[in-house]
């Protein structure tokens, strides 16, 4: 019996048009599953459902999601993080609806971004200390603007982040997020705006990349995590019910990791007043 499935363009051209075609028309898709984003019961027959590839460097694995939680999309993943995959969607839905299919030759995915990969916006970027690459942290918290209060990454380098082919030290992190769209901030408690093309993708229930536009259509991976990182359950309500993350990025050394949400803001605030950070809402894919 046919499933209520959305096979986007970029699944199909992965695992390709046969077998797209038999999971329209019902074969090797489940009639039940376990959404790979909000975790709860779906069922393929009754609800829009979308088909997630995640993608390894030679192998994928196709998941289900409700339609409303997150698109079909290919989600290039690195192969530690495919193996999880497995090991998740086939202990809640069983084998048969995990099914593996080769993968064309994806572009190495940094995780979480060394900096030539970090400030890959408006192109790759290279760490100011030749060979010493930086590493992008990221910080989840809640960040009020007002009375409410956003899921929020605090993005920070370990170093200095240069544009290509530099080797002067020079940071100029902030400065290629401002090429890609992030605007300034003077304001915390101002909601900044939506940059076209970038989300924050959140699924299995976990934070697993900050992904912008591709060069090719679609979006590609500007920060993935080694590990996807888990994120508090009021973190998660926040982000769904705005359907947005604010992320904020700062210089390294900015900020550094703060243990709780109100040390966060305090040093967010410091660093605005030296008007050391840039913003973008970026939407959310997953819950």
């Amino acid at each position: 019996m046919p499933r209520m499935l959305d096979v986007s363009d970029e699944v199909r051209s992965e695992i390709g048009d046969d077998e797209a075609d038999r999971l329209l028309g019902g074969a090797h898709a489940p009639d039940s599953y376990e959404c790979t984003s909000c975790r709860t019961p779906g069922d393929a027959l009754q609800e829009p459902t979308s088909t997630v590839l995640f993608v390894g460097e030679e192998t994928a694995v196709l998941a289900f999601a409700h339609a409303r939680c997150i698109p079909s999309q290919v989600v290039p993943v690195s192969e530690e993080q495919l193996a999880g995959a497995v090991r998740s969607i086939s202990q809640s839905q069983g084998d048969p609806a995990a099914g593996g299919y080769p993968a064309q030759p994806q572009p190495p995915v940094p995780a979480p971004s060394p900096a030539p990969d970090a400030a890959a916006a408006p192109g790759t970027g290279r760490p100011g200390t030749p060979g010493q690459a930086a590493i992008l942290g990221i910080t989840c918290g809640l960040v009020l603007h007002g009375d409410t209060g956003h899921a929020s990454l605090v993005v920070e380098p370990t170093g200095p982040v240069g544009r290509p082919g530099t080797i002067t030290g020079e940071d100029e992190f902030l400065d290629l997020l401002q090429d890609a769209g992030f605007q300034p901030v003077t304001d915390l408690d101002k909601t900044p705006d939506q940059l076209p093309g970038w989300s924050v993708l959140v699924a299995m229930g976990k934070l697993h990349a900050v992904l912008q536009p591709s060069a090719t259509g679609g979006s590609t991976g500007w920060w993935q995590a080694h590990q996807p990182l888990q994120v508090t359950d009021a973190w998660r309500f926040a982000a769904n019910q705005l359907g947005e993350v604010t992320m904020y990025a700062v210089p390294a050394g900015t900020v550094g990791r703060q243990p709780r949400e109100d040390l966060l803001r305090q040093a967010l605030e410091r660093a605005v007043a030296l008007g050391q950070v840039v913003a973008a809402s970026l939407p959310l894919a997953g819950t």
